[in-house]
């Protein structure tokens, strides 16, 4: 649509809208005459954090990547304006072709679907790196999932990566304002930003203590004052093991921890990580990953959602790598 093609991006100007995120030009500092692998091992963390959040999958982020790096092998270095640029807008149209195709299959996903479990780096002493994982929230993923592709992919590298409009725009292959309505369109579809929100760090061990104390002792009043009234409970199996096959919600959810879960997970190992931007379990059986639980909260901190992934083919990978 007139958009100069990857290897004639112009230098990315400022997103203005904050003035210091996390989006910034690919250098390779102290490299005067940097290689292909040298960019683009600089960029790797930041290609996986985008594909991963317009995929909701780490395999298939990592698949993204991988389709990008083996087009960057491919290219002269100087001709490229921006690296940056060319690396981010080939892995964002390499993620949309994937998750088109993601739509399709998971019309076919056995029981409930979730995003992939996800390490994430958290440091607590930056405030723009909280952000950033915030938007790795299950809930926040889930949202996204109202989004087509493309409004998901701009929504997601103007209001999370903070790029530029004209950038985000040739990432999109159209005309600046179109890209400006496309954003302007997803923030209405998916609403305010209560599903980002994340309590103090305090709040969410003394919710970690007290579920796995109503898990082991079936005695759940701790754990049942920090509930919403409306708290739901999504379990993904895939279909290839035993999980909740609907949506639970309100009461039904004390008693299935009570009645279920207390007897099938009060032996597994526990033990608690960094999940998706927060504070998570990982339970484990004789040494293998079984399950792990992420929560939502809303903003008086109590839990709103109970996120459950036992699908064993989401939990595989868990272990190599962190999403920033």
């Amino acid at each position: 649509m007139g958009n100069a093609p990857y290897g004639e991006m112009s230098p990315m100007t400022p997103n203005t809208k904050r003035p210091s995120g996390p989006y910034k030009q690919t250098g390779v500092s102290g490299n005067p005459t940097p290689t292909h692998v040298d960019i683009f091992e600089h960029a790797r963390p930041r290609l996986l954090g985008v594909a991963y959040r317009i995929l909701g999958s780490r395999a298939e982020a990592e698949d993204a990547v991988q389709d990008t790096f083996l087009r960057w092998q491919e290219t002269d270095i100087a001709t490229i304006g921006s690296p940056g640029a060319w690396l981010t807008t080939t892995c964002t149209r390499r993620a949309i072709d994937m998750l088109r195709a993601a739509y399709r299959s998971r019309v076919d996903y056995v029981g409930n679907w979730l995003p992939e479990p996800v390490h994430t780096f958290i440091d607590s002493e930056a405030e723009a790196q909280m952000e950033l994982s915030s938007s790795l929230s299950t809930a926040f993923l889930l949202m996204l999932e109202r989004l087509t592709p493309k409004e998901r992919a701009a929504y997601l590298l103007y209001e999370t990566f903070e790029m530029p409009y004209a950038d985000v725009a040739a990432s999109q292959d159209m005309s600046e304002p179109a890209c400006r309505k496309l954003v302007s369109r997803a923030k209405a579809r998916i609403g305010d930003d209560q599903v980002r929100y994340q309590p103090p760090r305090e709040r969410q061990e003394e919710l970690l203590a007290a579920f796995e104390d109503a898990i082991r002792t079936g005695r759940s009043g701790d754990f049942a004052a920090m509930l919403a009234g409306d708290v739901r409970l999504t379990a993904d199996g895939g279909g290839k093991v035993a999980a909740a096959s609907g949506v639970i919600e309100g009461e039904s959810v004390l008693a299935f921890l009570k009645e279920r879960l207390s007897e099938w997970w009060a032996a597994y190992e526990w033990s608690i990580t960094e999940l998706n931007g927060a504070r998570g379990l990982i339970l484990k059986q004789e040494g293998k990953i079984v399950a792990t639980v992420s929560f939502a909260f809303d903003r008086s901190d109590r839990v709103t959602d109970i996120f459950i992934v036992r699908n064993p083919d989401k939990l595989a990978g868990l272990s190599d790598t962190s999403i920033h």
